[in-house]
């Protein structure tokens, strides 16, 4: 991809969530990379597989070597989060939890996602439920239109079940499994960003999936621009803009991983009904942080509108902007496009 005035990066996503404009070139290319910049400045690019999904990292910096250094630790620490709360890694901290149905020496990182998870269930009156696993296999398994099957796995399902203590999480139901795909992507482009501030680096870019927090703005005091990609192939629409020296942003959306041609039945579900929302397309969401973000924009797919609105007032920062299925669009007054 050649390199231009308005440079275009690549398109990060779960499935092409999200679509990142203005960063210096393709940043999606895998290994390191360096690009000379304005007055002293290098752009540092890495990309690499972690969490089942490309993760993309951006660096201004004016010392080529320091840059190497921290962004090899970013993703070392990324790395480490991720074997400890994927659901996927039976050894993970998740993976022994859901095994077990308890865990006595909980992690301080599984202690804090689980501490903003139960705040956004509460606030959303259980749209966001981690302990949604039950119905997430039936319908990954295609059970869908087998409603025994489906009532079992939501008898299984309550987030108020989930016991947190100071070290200890307990399952408190049977057959109850957590899942972090909703918020852990978030939380863990929010530690990469900290380990690389923790270098010294604060012009920084991280994404995983469709999470993803840009900091600091480029050289030349041009911001961020973060594009929202169609829900649909062949939508013919601009993409909406949000820019910004600050951000952190993440898209649910019904096409991202669905089990139907016709998109009524995918991985995000609602854990009231078993089954998938049927009102939006997409969401993004803006908030202070990737986590939050992550976790709102899951809670709103739920919801739909005018609910979504409530639950985003609730916490303060955070914006919303919705594609319904019949691809309307509408944002809240805050969202910057």
């Amino acid at each position: 991809m050649a390199e231009s005035e308005k440079e275009q990066g690549a398109v990060f996503s779960r499935r092409s969530a999200l679509k990142i404009f203005a960063l210096a070139g393709a940043a999606g290319a895998f290994g390191l990379t360096f690009a000379g910049g304005e007055r002293g400045w290098q752009v540092v690019r890495r990309g690499q597989v972690l969490m089942g999904t490309p993760v993309d990292l951006v660096v201004y910096s004016r010392d080529r070597d320091q840059a190497q250094a921290a962004v090899a630790a970013t993703l070392a620490r990324m790395g480490e989060l991720e074997s400890r709360l994927s659901r996927f890694n039976p050894d993970s901290e998740v993976g022994r939890l859901n095994r077990s149905g308890e865990i006595d020496e909980a992690g301080e990182d599984l202690l804090a996602v689980l501490a903003l998870a139960q705040q956004v269930s509460a606030k959303s009156d259980g749209a966001f439920d981690i302990t949604t696993l039950p119905l997430l296999l039936r319908h990954q398994q295609g059970l869908t239109a087998d409603p025994d099957q489906i009532a079992a796995a939501r008898r299984a399902v309550a987030y108020e079940q989930l016991q947190v203590g100071k070290r200890r999480v307990r399952l408190g139901r049977p057959g109850m499994g957590i899942t972090l795909d909703g918020i852990g992507k978030g939380y863990i482009v929010d530690r990469g960003v900290d380990t690389l501030a923790a270098h010294g680096f604060d012009r920084v870019y991280v994404a995983a999936g469709g999470d993803l927090v840009a900091r600091g703005g480029k050289p030349r005091n041009e911001p961020w621009r973060i594009g929202i990609a169609p829900p649909r192939p062949g939508m013919n629409r601009e993409l909406a803009v949000v820019a910004g020296d600050n951000l952190a942003v993440a898209t649910s959306g019904d096409y991202l991983q669905h089990f139907s041609a016709d998109y009524r039945h995918h991985h995000i579900i609602n854990p009231r009904t078993g089954f998938s929302p049927p009102q939006l397309a997409s969401c993004t969401v803006t908030a202070p942080d990737a986590a939050l973000a992550d976790a709102l924009a899951t809670a709103c797919l739920v919801l739909g509108l005018p609910d979504s609105l409530d639950l985003l007032a609730a916490f303060p920062g955070c914006e919303g902007y919705f594609i319904d299925k019949d691809l309307k669009v509408r944002h809240t007054d805050g969202f910057r496009v």
